[in-house]
């Protein structure tokens, strides 16, 4: 296995940590590991965790860092190869072969073929990040199939031949667990898990993303969320909804509102759920943050 110890400058973890807090990613030591040692090894990173936890954020972070964009192949139930590889314009296909007329056509031409994420990925494997985004949302088919496609990094276009690429594209992958993935993938990839930051370091990430929060502020919503998170929820507030929450918050204070009533006004940003909202009625006066300025 050809190991690249430096990628774009970075010869280790504590490096990408840093570019990665640059680009207002705030990682912690064990993801910058991780992150790292998929680049280095050249292996696909699995990212698993929560919805809300900065799974997807990570990979586009990382892209930022390495100077790529990201192609992003959403996965949903009954997802299919066409869908994440390549499929033909037929209607160009046809339009071209009636203005040709008794003329020769290749309609196997570039120009008809729609390429997919998973495809483009292999064509420009230095210029991309391919994000799989929410894994666990597909069928175990296609999931067979991508274990595949990361195992050779080459897909058969019938009517042209072999596309491979000339090297590994970095590979993100993310789920949200709401299934087991199969164990041959998860040998494939390095793997991290990302929880829900501690107060401090959610205090960090909304100091580092919102506009125009205090840092005491920063700090107060921290922490009621984290006391939101320890209720049964059906939706708790994700690492966005923090950061949301905060915003809203300052704003309705900008305008003359208390703190106390400023965070309940914008509670709408951090719980999104009408269950969640009803469940805490009676209680939601003792999560609200009292002083922040």
């Amino acid at each position: 296995m050809p190991v690249k110890p430096s990628i774009v400058g970075i010869d280790g973890p504590d490096r990408l940590r840093d570019a990665l807090n640059a680009a207002q990613y705030i990682a912690g030591d064990d993801l910058s590991t991780a992150a790292y040692l998929a680049l280095a090894l050249g292996k696909p990173l699995l990212l698993e965790g929560a919805p809300g936890v900065g799974k997807t954020e990570a990979a586009k972070a990382i892209a930022s860092v390495l100077g790529r964009r990201v192609v992003r192949l959403q996965c949903f139930e009954g997802i299919d190869a066409a869908s994440a590889l390549y499929e033909w314009n037929y209607t160009r296909q046809m339009l071209a072969i009636r203005q040709a007329g008794d003329d020769y056509i290749n309609i196997y031409d570039d120009q008809f073929l729609l390429q997919r994420p998973m495809l483009e990925a292999l064509r420009s494997p230095d210029d991309c990040v391919l994000l799989i985004d929410e894994i666990d949302r597909s069928d175990q088919e296609f999931e067979a199939f991508l274990l595949e496609f990361l195992s050779d990094f080459a897909i058969s276009i019938p009517e042209t031949g072999t596309v491979r690429a000339q090297r590994p594209p970095v590979v993100v992958l993310t789920s949200n667990r709401t299934r087991d993935l199969h164990e041959a993938l998860r040998r494939r990839c390095v793997y991290h898990w990302i929880d829900y930051p501690d107060i401090h370091l959610e205090s960090r990430i909304v100091m580092a993303r919102a506009s125009s929060v205090a840092e005491a502020t920063a700090a107060a919503v921290s922490a009621a969320v984290a006391k939101l998170r320890t209720e049964p929820l059906a939706k708790p507030p994700g690492v966005a909804e923090t950061v949301e929450w905060a915003e809203a918050a300052t704003l309705l204070h900008d305008q003359g509102a208390t703190w106390p009533e400023a965070f309940r006004r914008a509670i709408g940003v951090a719980l999104k759920d009408h269950d969640d909202l009803a469940f805490l009625e009676e209680r939601l006066d003792s999560f609200m943050p009292q002083e922040a300025a």
